[in-house]
C-alpha cells in the first residue's frame, strides 16, 4: 500500500500564495507521474497539474497555467504545488495523486482513472 499526505493548505487572500506538499511512502514503489487535482463544492474533481517523473515533463490545466508550479524532491518521494496570484475561483479541496503502475504511460494525464493513489486532500480557500 503507498500513501499520501498532503499539507500546505489553508486560507489566503487573492492575489497570494500558497504551496502544497504530497509526501509518498509505504511499500518499495515505482512512481510513473504524481500530480494534483481539486474538487470545489458542487463540481466534479478536476486536473490541476502533473509531472512525470521519469522526464520531468509536466502539464497544467489552463485555468492555472502561468500560476501554479509543480516540482519535486526525487529523493523524498514528495512532490510540491506552488500556486502563485491565486483567485477566489482556486478554492476547493487540492488532493494530490500517483500512478504506480505506468498502464496509461503519459496518456490521460488528466483523468482520474491514470491514477491509482490518492491523499486525503488539503482544503485550500482564496477570499477576495
Amino acid at each position: 500500500q503507498v500513501q499520501l499526505v498532503e499539507s500546505g493548505g489553508g486560507l489566503v487572500q487573492a492575489g497570494g500564495s500558497l504551496r502544497l506538499s504530497c509526501a509518498a511512502s509505504g511499500r518499495t514503489f515505482r512512481t510513473y507521474k504524481m500530480g494534483w487535482f481539486r474538487q470545489a463544492p458542487g463540481k466534479e474533481r478536476e486536473f490541476v497539474a502533473v509531472m512525470l517523473w521519469s522526464s520531468g515533463v509536466m502539464y497544467y490545466a489552463d485555468s492555472v497555467k502561468g500560476r501554479f508550479i509543480i516540482s519535486r524532491d526525487n529523493a523524498e518521494n514528495t512532490a510540491y504545488l506552488q500556486m502563485n496570484n491565486l483567485k477566489p475561483e482556486d478554492t476547493a479541496v487540492y488532493y494530490c495523486t500517483a500512478d504506480t503502475t505506468g498502464r496509461l504511460g503519459s496518456t490521460y494525464y488528466y483523468r482520474r482513472y491514470a491514477y491509482d493513489y490518492w491523499g486525503q486532500g488539503t482544503q485550500v480557500t482564496v477570499s477576495s
